[in-house]
């Protein structure tokens, strides 16, 4: 018998492929979305993972104090090294060669028309010296290296993306100054090259310009002779240089580090993107539901006569299974092709933003696929089994009748309680969640209750059908007549149905809501706390986080309608408060006027009497974690510096979210205890305009700084709509990704109403025979989508908003206090889901306007 429900299986999906189409594209776009995810990351690893390789000498040494190598960009250059230790290496046993080399990333690089030619995607600016490492990845295609101050050389990327050509200038801002320098050679990567911009000039420029040291080196190249491996190569280095002297790596340690820096990111955007893929699984779910339960209706007397000829309930429901499995497949094998290809589309996004990515290095794991249709199967399985197990409880005289179902009615019931109970429990998640004194146990409320909520009201649909769209039937569809109570009562006619079509989309609309209430909140408690905090006119800093060069600093305070420039800068330091505990922190070096530029709310002293000399102060909460009271003493070690007693001259509230918890102090009390040369660079200048002078102050310190276009020059109308956009731009990236569960959404919209059409075709055609015109039919199909659009949406919103309101009651715990609904996007989206349903129906009802009246009349 078994073969025989195989082959029932196979006929029934090939009979029923048309009916399963939509099914299967859901699958194979939420299979796409993941494979496609795990390829592109894939490809991006191997392609860091070859730069690091080819780019890493067998032994590299560096500066100790350098962290993994890299420089510390507060400072606006890197640790170095003096040149004597290249000859030091060099005696080593084992070298064939040791190469002083430059690097540093704290530089601008602007063109003729004064354009900064970084990258725009948040890869760095490298500028160093031209030496054979950098052949190892590298090599000239047009022009020559550069000999000379005057000279420098660009990679192809940059000249492509810029327009550069040999012999146009560029000006290097870096904190040693700014030069100019005309481009000698183009070297173009023989790797990928992810996205960097870099320059190169001769060592002794590089030396000069970006380190301000002639002789010294940020890094050296270490080469192995022949049989040498690279941890021997590194024993013999240390041997030869003092084994704590520097930091030292070989190829595959410096290779390590760099990958784990960039892999924290990239696994980041993977989990992202794989959590997005879930959602739009969770909603094919119902697709693929949907599709079964109506396929099984509509085959009853068929499976009727299947139990009445000797089939059990358990063949019934392996015939079901095996179809969903069937459908599973192909819709996943798809999908691994088409995840491919969706890798190769976003390699070539991210190539026109900047970071570009070779289709020579896609990379598709064996995993890949197999996790792909491994989901693919078991989803659509599990999504097919509940009707399957329905279709296989149908007794044969039930069917062969098309009676439906027995104990439908104690089903729902058991449903709408279940659905309560889990409402219920969701909702008092979110209430505790709510009234919650601490953000890590409000979290854990806010997360049970989102996922209770959200599957009480799954369960619970069919329920909220019935009341819900006569409700909005009242409104949308009874001034269209007879045909609109008609769209209304195929709406009501299957509760279930109409629940689960509706739950796909709600999903997706839920997260839109409550990100769209989050962000809006997020955005009106910064503009808010602006408003009460900030009392500079003017703030100055850079986008990418460097720090404010020594020739922009002087030329902002060179503004003659300026009352003051507040420099902020953070200094590390370790710090023994009174009951004995230490810490090491960041503390917040700011000038006196800092105290007028934020408004600090005290809990205790005044803000302005932490700028005294050997005075601080201290943020509430650690305040009162170790018993700190005004006039208490700490010990505070500057790192590289001084350590002195520092008396606690005030105690700032940690309420709201500007400098939370930071401690204070004067930037004379930074530079008494840091060395010059540890001394950290500002990240931000605030300023203030004289009485009555504030627009032309602005103009002013916007011209002033347009020779530096890294840096950001801000009034508080440009601060609040930087804060918009940035919110902005980033829930249009969630939008982005939630849109294919939404694509799927819709797809189950469009797969019910076909299905519909054919189960109805006898109904259909009689309503034709007696009258109904094809114009009134298709209109009816189309106002029922509108109908379960519609109450998806008000399902789907309202569950968000309220997912978003309690979401920002545990941010006003940390300083996020205004709750904001944005109406005009939520009515939007209300709006624009009577269009997707208007967009849903036209297939089926352009169908079902075709039909022949007689053969449907005529059809079973």
């Amino acid at each position: 018998m078994s073969n025989t429900v195989l082959k029932t299986s196979r006929r029934n999906f090939v009979a029923h492929k048309g009916r399963m189409a939509l099914s299967a594209v859901a699958v194979m776009l939420s299979v796409a979305f993941v494979c496609g995810t795990l390829v592109f990351t894939d490809t991006m690893n191997t392609t860091f993972d070859k730069l690091f390789a080819v780019t890493s000498s067998d032994v590299t040494v560096s500066p100790k104090a350098a962290k993994g190598g890299e420089e510390t960009p507060d400072r606006g250059k890197p640790e170095m090294l003096d040149g004597s230790a290249v000859e030091q290496v060099k005696k080593a046993e084992g070298v064939a060669g040791a190469e002083g080399a430059v690097m540093s990333m704290s530089v601008t690089v602007v063109n003729s028309k004064n354009e900064n030619m970084g990258s725009t995607t948040g890869a760095p600016t490298i500028a160093g010296n031209w030496n054979d490492n950098e052949l190892k990845s590298m090599k000239i295609t047009s022009g020559q290296a550069p000999r000379g101050p005057t000279e420098v050389m660009v990679d192809a990327d940059t000249a492509d993306k810029h327009h550069l050509g040999l012999g146009d200038e560029l000006r290097t801002i870096a904190v040693t100054g700014d030069f100019r320098a005309k481009i000698s050679g183009i070297a173009t990567f023989t790797v990928t090259n992810p996205g960097a911009a870099i320059v190169y000039f001769d060592t002794p420029t590089a030396q000069r310009q970006l380190l301000g040291a002639p002789g010294a080196f940020t890094h050296i190249n270490v080469t192995a002779k022949d049989g040498v491996s690279d941890e021997q190569l590194k024993r013999n280095v240390a041997t030869a240089v003092g084994a704590d002297t520097y930091k030292l790596q070989t190829s595959k340690e410096a290779a390590d580090a760099n990958r784990k820096d960039v892999g924290s990111f990239l696994d980041v955007m993977k989990y992202v993107m794989l959590g997005f893929a879930g959602i739009a699984f969770l909603v094919g779910i119902f697709l693929i539901f949907n599709t079964f339960s109506m396929l099984v209706a509509q085959r009853t007397r068929e499976i009727g006569l299947m139990r009445a000829i000797g089939a059990d309930s358990g063949q019934v429901l392996k015939s079901v299974v095996v179809e969903a499995f069937l459908l599973g497949v192909v819709g996943s094998v798809l999908g691994v092709g088409a995840g491919v290809g969706l890798a190769v589309g976003l390699m070539e996004l991210m190539g026109q933003m900047g970071m570009h990515l070779s289709t020579d290095d896609l990379t598709v794991a064996w995993t890949t696929p197999v996790v792909g249709v491994f989901l693919g199967v078991v989803v659509t399985v599990i999504a097919a089994y509940v009707p399957a197990r329905r279709a296989g409880k149908v007794s044969p005289m039930a069917a062969l009748r098309e009676s439906g179902t027995p104990g439908d009615k104690k089903a729902g019931v058991v449903r709408a309680v279940l659905g309560l109970v889990l409402t219920g429990i969701g909702g008092a998640g979110l209430y505790l969640a709510a009234a919650a004194d601490e953000a890590g146990p409000g979290s854990l409320w806010l997360g049970l209750g989102v996922v209770f909520t959200l599957i009480g009201f799954i369960v619970i649909g069919p329920l909220l059908a019935a009341g819900v769209v006569r409700v909005l039937s009242g409104v949308v569809l009874r001034p269209f007549g007879s045909v609109g109570r008609l769209a209304e009562r195929n709406a009501l006619r299957n509760p279930r149905r109409t629940g689960a079509t509706a739950a796909a989309l709600m999903i997706g609309l839920a997260l839109v809501a409550c990100l769209s209430v989050v962000g809006s909140s997020m955005v009106a408690s910064a503009t808010d706390e602006l408003d009460q905090s900030v009392g500079a006119d003017y703030m100055i800093a850079s986008q990418t986080q460097q720090p404010v060069m020594p020739q922009a600093e002087q030329a902002l305070k060179s503004v003659r309608d300026l009352d003051h420039v507040t420099t902020y800068r953070m200094v590390e330091a370790k710090l023994t408060a009174p009951d004995g505990s230490t810490e090491t922190d960041e503390l917040g070096a700011t000038d006196p006027t800092y105290a007028k530029d934020i408004r600090r709310k005290m809990i205790a002293g005044e803000h302005a009497a932490a700028y005294g000399k050997d005075s601080m102060s201290v943020g509430s909460e650690y305040a009162t974690k170790h018993g700190i009271k005004v006039g208490d003493e700490l010990a505070v070690a500057f790192t590289g510096g001084n350590t002195v007693k520092l008396r606690v001259a005030a105690i700032t509230s940690d309420e709201g979210n500007l400098d939370k918890g930071m401690k204070y102090i004067s930037t004379a009390v930074a530079e008494a205890n840091v060395p010059a040369d540890r001394m950290p660079r500002p990240f931000m200048l605030l300023a203030g305009a004289k009485d009555g002078q504030s627009d032309t102050a602005y103009t002013a310190v916007k011209a002033a700084l347009a020779e530096y276009p890294q840096y950001q020059v801000l009034n508080r109308a440009d601060y609040k709509q930087s804060l918009k956009d940035q919110v902005g731009q980033l829930l249009n990236m969630v939008y982005g990704l939630l849109a294919l569960a939404i694509i799927v959404a819709v797809l189950g919209v469009v797969n019910t109403l076909a299905l519909s059409v054919v189960e109805r075709t006898r109904e259909i055609g009689l309503m034709r025979a007696i009258g109904l015109s094809r114009r009134q039919l298709r209109r009816m199909i189309r106002l029922e989508s509108v109908v379960i659009a519609l109450f998806g949406a008000l399902l789907g919103l309202g569950l968000g908003m309220g997912w978003g309101a309690t979401a920002q009651q545990l941010l006003a715990l940390q300083g996020l206090k205004v709750l904001e609904i944005p109406w005009p996007t939520i009515l939007g989206v209300f709006a624009a889901s009577a269009f997707v349903g208007l967009l849903a129906a036209l297939v089926p009802a352009f169908r079902a306007g075709r039909m022949n009246v007689l053969n449907a009349i005529a059809s079973e």
